[in-house]
């Protein structure tokens, strides 16, 4: 099966799922080894799959984020020093997913967005993406993460793993994009959640989105109301692709979304 034949996924580890998003440098080791496993097995029972795998920053690169304001530009020196933090810290939590996943057999490669992405008023403007179409076809998982970029206008600013998934998504065309995180999918009373929204279309959009709110941690890209609109903006781009928000948390669900069930609550035109 060819490249162009074989399915393609995006499947991305929230912050919150993957750390206490709260408390900095608080690792969920043992989430990162449960989802590290499905993944593996997910992979196994579907050999020709092709993924992209993302995570968030949580504790690690969103706090300093926070204090620096770092999405919104980077001019002064102080900036520019929490800039280099908030890349370390990303950095830092990459480096502990990729050892863990590649635990589980899994041939993941890091792709820094701060090493290979320019963008333009928080919008990517340059990103080669040869060598990521490169390892995908050697069977490879690349691996993005949300992360510090230069910015023609802002100087630096952040780009959030939602946003390269947008990006990937106009130039990879993938079936589908999975947003994996630590709430069972969108609530309409969150965090109160007592009323589960099960999917979201462009034609319930405006009677449902007033209802949703960002996030209760630390987020500087926006939380949920945010994942939800870059979602939506996917569909409506893109029709043909599926797009779901759930929990990693609950175990089997990253297996059972790659495999192609609904889990959570979904995203499609």
């Amino acid at each position: 099966m060819n490249d162009s034949q074989s399915p393609l996924i995006l499947l991305k580890l929230g912050g919150s799922l993957i750390t206490s998003k709260d408390t900095p440098h608080t690792p969920r080791i043992d989430v990162i080894h449960q989802t590290a496993q499905e993944i593996a097995q997910g992979v196994q029972n579907s050999p020709e799959m092709r993924l992209i795998l993302g995570h968030g920053s949580g504790s690690y690169g969103h706090i300093p984020a926070n204090k620096y304001q770092t999405r919104k530009g980077v001019k002064t020196k102080a900036q520019w020093n929490g800039f280099g933090i908030v890349w370390k810290e990303a950095a830092a939590l990459n480096h502990i997913v990729i050892d863990i996943v590649r635990n589980y057999g899994l041939h993941a490669i890091a792709f820094p967005p701060s090493s290979v992405i320019t963008s333009e008023n928080r919008k990517i403007k340059e990103w080669n993406l040869t060598p990521l179409k490169a390892a995908l076809s050697a069977g490879m998982i690349p691996v993005i993460y949300g992360d510090v970029v230069f910015d023609t206008v802002l100087g630096g600013t952040i780009l959030s793993t939602e946003d390269i998934f947008t990006h990937l998504a106009r130039q990879l065309q993938p079936n589908r994009v999975l947003l994996a995180g630590l709430e069972e999918g969108v609530w309409a009373d969150y965090p109160a959640a007592t009323q589960f929204i099960h999917e979201i279309t462009p034609q319930n959009h405006d009677t449902i989105m007033p209802s949703i709110t960002g996030a209760r941690e630390t987020d500087v890209t926006g939380g949920m109301r945010s994942k939800v609109e870059v979602c939506l903006n996917i569909v409506r781009e893109i029709p043909s692709i599926q797009t779901q928000i759930f929990s990693g948390m609950q175990p089997g669900n990253i297996l059972r979304s790659l495999a192609g069930e609904q889990v959570g609550t979904s995203l499609h035109s």
